[in-house]
């Protein structure tokens, strides 16, 4: 059963507790990122071999034309309708983030700018094996195609028998993704990060996997960019005596049933509505096919925090900094002013969860464990780089060169002041 607490307590507890990486998993994710960068795709089916149980040759590693057009014929119409007009919701939201290079004179004839660059070959990690996260490879590939990005690289883990869920293949397809490997874990980052015979290294990861995927992305970074670190799963819905109670326990169970390490936090003004979830978490939680994952989750992650009022609600939400924040409350907009933290937000009865998941636009890839206080979503810029442009006419040094020289000699470089000099030198004998 989920606990209710009042606020004031050390809160944080239940969804950060426990989570200090284990050095030995760290060896044993080092290991593997050492042998595929030094053996290449022999350690790619080595692992995929032990930890997917796939046997696989060097030319099985890149999924076939052929085998992604045969998964149309797998995948109902009405499923492939509904990815399209997914990916059209995702790709109208993103076009709006785009930014453009620019470049602006001076009187003095001087010139500065930025300009804006996709990157070129960007790698997208999905989840698979025995399950299909289609939204997945949406939510990654979209905005890095809007971004501009000519080469996107996807890889997955393969079943048993080394097969790949058609509707994912299906997905990368209609996304634009360029090539796709079956191949995940920890060694499809190395591979992505340090390149195979089979799979050339990328500029960029981004995507969502288990710890031994974040331990991994964390560990390549500097070799090769990382969008984020992700965490457990997090949702906190603020509430007043308006909710239901019966959407409430739906949408913590929505995250729940994610992950053990899932938290599913309640901050609400009213005691009463408290039980009442309680009550109704039991309930559902004996439909839901994740239960014993979601059980474990109320259980020892998740909260219902009471609060003497909603502003003390919002402040709780802001400490925690969730990855998905729902106001189920009266009158939503007049607290969203109020949100400083938070990966994604909610708003109002009939925007559950899910429907950022799978359906409205936003991405669903989102900052975790309260790092939403400095990160954002995957967006189009996480796929793009940003070059500072420079040009000084003559006249502009002339007037100004000497405050630069004066600060280089302040910090003791003479080699700066000197380019700077030297040219002001000249001018002055020419003129």
């Amino acid at each position: 059963m989920i606990k209710i607490i009042d606020a004031g307590g050390d809160f944080l507890e239940y969804i950060r507790k426990d989570r200090q990486e284990d050095q030995d998993l760290i060896a044993a994710v080092q290991e593997i990122l050492t042998e595929v960068k030094t053996k290449g795709d022999q350690a790619l089916l080595k692992y995929t071999r032990q930890f997917d149980g796939a046997s696989l040759n060097q030319e099985d590693i890149k999924v076939s034309d052929s085998e992604i057009t045969d998964a149309y014929q797998e995948i109902s119409p009405q499923s492939l309708d509904s990815l399209r007009l997914a990916l059209q919701n995702i790709k109208e939201f993103h076009l709006k983030q785009l930014t453009k290079s620019w470049m602006e004179p001076d009187e003095q004839g001087s010139l500065l700018g930025q300009l804006v660059r996709p990157l070129e070959r960007v790698g997208i990690y999905v989840p698979g094996g025995t399950a299909s996260y289609p939204s997945s490879v949406l939510m990654n590939a979209v905005p890095a195609k809007v971004a501009g990005v000519e080469e996107i690289i996807m890889v997955t883990p393969p079943g048993k028998d080394g097969s790949i869920n058609p509707l994912t293949l299906v997905a990368a397809r209609e996304a634009g993704v360029k090539e796709i490997y079956r191949v995940g874990g920890v060694q499809g980052v190395a591979a992505l990060a340090f390149g195979t015979e089979s799979i050339k290294r990328v500029d960029k990861i981004t995507g969502p996997g288990n710890i031994y995927v974040t331990l991994a992305k964390k560990m390549v970074y500097g070799d090769v960019d990382i969008d984020m670190l992700a965490g457990p799963s997090e949702i906190l819905v603020v509430a007043d005596s308006f909710a239901d109670p019966v959407y409430l326990a739906a949408d913590l169970l929505s995250q729940a049933e994610h992950d053990i390490l899932a938290a599913a936090i309640l901050v609400t003004t009213d005691r009463t509505l408290a039980k009442g979830v309680q009550r109704e978490l039991d309930r559902q939680l004996q439909d839901l096919p994740r239960s014993q994952i979601a059980a474990q989750s109320v259980e020892k992650r998740s909260a219902i925090i009471i609060t003497k009022d909603l502003e003390e609600a919002l402040d709780i939400a802001n400490q925690i900094g969730p990855e998905h924040l729902e106001l189920m409350v009266k009158n939503p907009f007049e607290l969203l002013g109020k949100v400083k933290n938070a990966g994604a937000v909610f708003l109002g009865d009939h925007t559950p969860e899910p429907v950022g998941d799978y359906w409205a636009g936003p991405n669903h890839i989102l900052p975790t464990g309260g790092t939403a206080r400095f990160y954002s979503p995957v967006n189009v810029d996480t796929f793009m780089k940003k070059t500072s442009v420079i040009y000084f006419s003559r006249s502009r040094l002339e007037k100004e060169g000497h405050h630069i020289i004066r600060l280089a000699e302040q910090e003791g470089l003479e080699g700066h002041a000197n380019a700077v000099r030297v040219r002001l030198e000249k001018g002055k004998r020419e003129s």
